[in-house]
């Protein structure tokens, strides 16, 4: 299965972009869908002329690749069974086809980069490519659908593993757990990117800028005070986005930073405000420990359901993952707990995470969630003194 396009989907999103529906498009596939092509390559477009014009359109008028601008995608792969699945989005441009990395261009292309190209001019509104590859995968085993029924071991082959000495029984579960998983994990990842496509369109927060702007002029005219200098604060929990372990929060937060400092580029505010980037004063060692505690916490609040994720939903949260796999699946006998042997097993399991050192770190350093800072001191001293400067360049100017 070298490649596969599924249907188009039309929904009302991306309100930022006139008011036209979003066109969704589905690339699946291995490793021809992930695209080898390096971007070194594109010369030889050129060469040939049934094909020079498409490389005209393939870059921009400064000759690097070009950015559709109505065109976005999100790129999901990775190695689920090493808690590596990962997803990186942003216009397409070249740097979507293979990837070592999900979040990172591998400086390659497939289908994606002229399929995006070509359709952005055949539509005038937004357009999704939702782009999910895994390569060296069959459609007979690992894309199979459910329509096919279970994967069924030939007479041949059932011989062939008896002669072997392999565990038949083992064998035949091994393949019912992994037959239809990368079709499972497909449309999962499409289902949950439809759920909410606005959330890859870094114009989403474009409300929050045009208000921002007019709360600015308004408290200006309250005081009759023209100039008056104001800071804005950009918001930078949890730290630089590109850094994220999970990649459903990377884009959204990037495009609601970008939002909030973005009135700084207005012309009528030129030299009288300023955007402090509080993701600087972000405290990385305490956030670290306060992962680690996180991992406890994740723990209980499963052994409390009664349950952990399953395959699918722990690809998406790599910390119950990793407790699914260490805990949950090693040893049946944790599957059913007393409230105090629950306890016991979170505290033994934050032992063999945490240090003395870490606790007490954090016991002097954080007071609060991470949404709040971690409730750092440290962290709102520096915000305090960068808003300070800020405010101390706008008044000698």
């Amino acid at each position: 299965m070298a490649t596969i396009a599924l249907a188009v989907l039309a929904l009302s999103a991306f309100p930022a972009i006139a008011a036209k529906p979003l066109k969704v498009y589905i690339l699946a596939g291995q490793s021809n869908m992930e695209g080898t092509a390096k971007v070194e390559t594109f010369g030889c477009i050129g060469d040939d002329p049934a094909t020079a014009s498409m490389l005209k359109e393939m870059r921009g008028p400064d000759g690097k690749p070009r950015v559709c601008e109505r065109v976005w995608i999100p790129y999901y792969a990775g190695h689920p069974d090493r808690g590596l699945l990962g997803e990186g989005f942003g216009k397409l441009t070249a740097g979507y086809g293979a990837r070592e990395n999900p979040k990172e261009s591998g400086g390659m292309i497939g289908p994606e980069f002229t399929f995006g190209i070509t359709m952005e001019k055949a539509c005038d509104g937004p357009i999704l490519i939702v782009k999910t590859v895994w390569g060296g995968k069959s459609l007979n085993t690992d894309f199979r659908p459910p329509s096919a029924g279970p994967y069924e071991f030939s007479e041949a082959q059932l011989e062939g593993l008896k002669k072997q000495g392999k565990d038949i029984a083992q064998v035949k579960a091994d393949k019912a757990k992994a037959t239809g998983r990368y079709y499972r994990l497909m449309i999962d990842h499409v289902k949950h990117v439809l759920a909410d496509p606005n959330r890859y369109n870094p114009g989403c927060y474009d409300k929050y800028s045009d208000l921002l702007a007019h709360f600015i002029r308004d408290v200006r005219k309250e005081f009759n005070a023209p100039d008056m200098p104001f800071v804005i604060g950009v918001m930078g929990v949890g730290g630089p986005t590109k850094d994220y372990e999970s990649p459903r929060y990377r884009g959204v937060h990037q495009n609601f930073r970008d939002a909030m400092a973005a009135s700084t580029k207005l012309p009528e505010f030129k030299g009288n405000i300023a955007a402090v980037l509080t993701v600087l004063c972000w405290d990385k060692a305490l956030a670290a420990i306060g992962a680690e505690f996180g991992k406890p916490r994740a723990l209980a609040g499963q052994l409390r359901g009664g349950r952990l994720p399953g395959e699918v939903a722990a690809s998406r949260y790599p910390i119950a993952y990793a407790i699914r796999k260490e805990y949950w699946d090693t040893d049946p006998k944790y599957r059913k707990m007393t409230k105090e042997e629950q306890e016991a097993y979170v505290n033994e399991y934050r032992a063999k995470l945490t240090t003395p050192e870490d606790q007490a770190m954090w016991k002097r350093g954080a007071s609060n969630a991470g949404y709040h800072y971690l409730g750092c001191a440290k962290t709102f001293a520096l915000i305090g003194r960068a808003f300070a400067e800020a405010v101390g360049e706008m008044e000698k100017k």
